[in-house]
Order: C-alpha cells, then structure tokens, then sequence
C-alpha cells in the first residue's frame, strides 16, 4: 500500500515548510512529511524550499547570507494568505520536536547545489541522532553528492536518490549508491521501473502528485510512497482504490 506523505507539509492547504502545513499534515493523518532544509549564515538547519526567501516571504535575500534572526524577522504566511499572517521560518529542530512522538516517516530534503551548505549533512544527523529518530528518516536530495557524504558519515542513514530525467535502470544505480530509495518525477513511474525496483529491494517515492487521476495511476502501479500537496486527497484516492 502507498504510503502517503505530505510534500512540504500539507502544502496545498497553507504555506509550504511552515509549521500550520506540517500540523495540517498530522491532523489529515498524512504517514509522512517531505520538508527542504538549508542552513543560516550563522550555521542554523532551516526549512525553507528555495535558497533565497523571496518567493515565500515579504523579505529578500539568499538564506545562507542571512542569520537566523534575520530570517525570523519576515512572514513566512501572508503570501499564501491572511490567515497565515506573521507566520515564521522554521528550524529543522522545530520540525523535529514536533514530530518526535509521532510514527510517520520524516523526508528531509538536503538543499544543496547550486548553493552548498558546508557541513549541512553532520548538521542533519546530529539533530537526527539527538532526537533518536533514525528509523523514521529518510533523507534526499538532487545533490547526489551529499547523499554519499551522509552515507560517509553514517552507512546506517537511509537516503533516497531525486531526479527528474528518464534513467534507464536506476535500481542499479541505486544499489552502488546504497540507496533504500529513489524519488523521480512521477512521469518516470513505468512498469519497466516498478518492476525492475520491486525485484531489487528498491523503494520508489515519486513527487509531486496532486491530480486525482495521476494518484489513482501511482497507487495502481503500486509504488511505495507518494509525496503530494495533498495528502487529505491522496488517502481518500488510495481508500476508495482499495474497494
């Protein structure tokens, strides 16, 4: 069964890697959330999508060139709407804090190129492993590179490989990178994929998946997770596919 996870939080119904969304995620009983970190110019995990903040909040500016309590000064939430107004950027401690007594799997998409965050992966584990939640993380990120430095650091740590283009056998790539998963665009979801994923041990978690009929095609292909912005959505899909 698809294992539905949250894309940035509960993103279709507040603003993206904020804590309503991660809330509104739990409360609609999503069974995992995917957030986007970077670090601080003074060396804070922070979960933000984009390397600079001004698309999600009424602020400018890269995130690695502001500290923390400079990030914190803007609003995160009037973008999206009023009700979110003065809403704040959140630390991946925060995040973590939230959830540590909840069961789902956390995603924790390391944001690293163009803009590369030394030592951001040390960083990660080291919340991780304070918080001991280790079985319930999966890390990625599209930066191949620092999904082998976290593997470096710690062989134990699950990772899961994004990408958007059409690769031929990824499992097999998958494997030599030690990887529990891949995370492709959804259009890559073929039968040569599943197939070839299922008869290798490889989990396959496509992004971003948010129209009725895609899910219906995801779930029937039988893939192991699905992250999308609507996870309320997702689970009533999944539920009336199970009848």
């Amino acid at each position: 069964m698809s294992k539905i996870i949250a894309h940035r939080g509960a993103s279709g119904y507040a603003p993206e890697n904020t804590m309503p969304a991660f809330e509104m995620a739990l409360e609609m009983n999503a069974e995992g959330i995917e957030i986007d970190v970077h670090t601080s110019k003074d060396g804070e995990v922070v979960v933000i999508h984009d390397p600079t903040i001004n698309r999600t909040s009424n602020g400018e500016g890269l995130v690695g060139e502001l500290t923390l309590e400079e990030l914190r000064s803007y609003d995160y939430g009037s973008w999206y709407s009023d009700e979110f107004k003065d809403t704040t950027i959140p630390t991946l401690r925060e995040v973590l804090e939230l959830l540590k007594d909840w069961e789902g799997l956390l995603n924790i998409e390391i944001k690293s190129g163009p803009h590369i965050y030394e030592g951001i992966e040390q960083k990660v584990i080291d919340l991780i492993k304070e918080y001991k939640m280790e079985d319930r993380i999966i890390i990625s990120s599209f930066n191949h590179y620092s999904l082998r430095d976290i593997k470096k650091i710690d062989p134990n740590i699950k990772i899961g490989l994004l990408y958007a283009a059409g690769l031929v056998e990824p499992w097999i790539y998958a494997k030599r990178m030690d990887a529990t998963a891949l995370h492709p665009s959804y259009y890559n979801i073929i039968p040569e994929v599943v197939d070839g994923c299922k008869e290798n041990g490889i989990q396959l978690n496509p992004y971003t998946i948010n129209d009725e009929s895609d899910l219906e095609r995801m779930v029937d292909a039988g893939v192991d997770g699905i992250i999308t912005n609507y996870p309320d959505r997702a689970l009533k899909v999944r539920e009336r596919m199970k009848k």
